[in-house]
């Protein structure tokens, strides 16, 4: 499952070193950068965010200052030039404390706090064929390319998934649906059940219970129901 990111800092090249970061760990996506608390308060109210990475030294209210003000605020991880906070921050129960200049190693480090399984790098591969638009599967021992906007939903089979395609057959892939939830884009495809990852390009309606693809519909897993508000955007 992805885990939704919401970046503060008002360091334009802290934050963009962040989101470098976070483009090559498949489980993180960036929800929003804020360059204050403020802002960052708005994006709380109305975004699903799992974790934060939090500046100490913000404009007008402190990083740590802000965090006591939020009543279920997400996990925390704060980045700062300043070693003299982290007693407060691991007080205020931070999942950790970042010196400046972050490095991705000690970023996946802190993260792996949170995850339940360890997190995976993205390949500068990997990235390529996302900005690229498609990906290859093994299928048939054969390496088939398939692009993203021919795929309509992957249905997971025990030890395989199916990939349902717009213009083709079907591929069986030996593959987890796990494994291929983390290589796909996520701002083009959502996992709505243990079960099935959609294209959200494809989706023709959708309920609190279901999505319909091309006629076919899919349910949506209890502990999914939260992946409806990327829909609705």
């Amino acid at each position: 499952m992805k885990i939704n990111c919401l970046l503060v800092d008002d360091e334009p090249l802290a934050l963009k070193v962040l989101e470098n970061h976070i483009e090559s760990i498949p489980h993180l996506q960036v929800i929003a950068s804020c360059a204050n608390a403020f802002t960052a308060m708005q994006v709380l109210q109305v975004q699903l965010i799992d974790l934060m990475f939090l500046d100490v030294q913000l404009p007008t209210l402190m990083g740590t200052s802000f965090l006591k003000t939020l009543r279920n605020p997400p996990k925390v991880i704060f980045t700062t030039a300043y070693k003299e906070y982290a007693v407060e921050a691991f007080e205020l129960d931070a999942v950790d404390y970042l010196l400046k200049p972050v490095t991705l190693e000690r970023l996946i480090k802190a993260v792996n706090k949170i995850s339940k399984e360890p997190i995976p790098v993205m390949s500068e591969e990997q990235k390529i064929l996302e900005q690229e638009g498609f990906a290859y599967f093994r299928s048939d021992r054969k390496m088939i390319k398939v692009r993203y906007d021919d795929i309509l939903f992957i249905e997971s089979m025990k030890d395989y998934v199916k990939v349902m395609r717009t213009m083709d057959k079907p591929l069986l892939v030996k593959q987890s649906i796990s494994s291929l939830e983390n290589m796909l884009p996520a701002n083009q495809f959502v996992r709505i059940h243990r079960s099935f990852i959609v294209s959200i390009q494809k989706i023709t309606a959708f309920t609190n219970h279901d999505i319909e693809i091309g006629g076919v519909e899919i349910p949506i897993g209890r502990l999914y129901i939260q992946h409806l508000e990327r829909l609705q955007k």
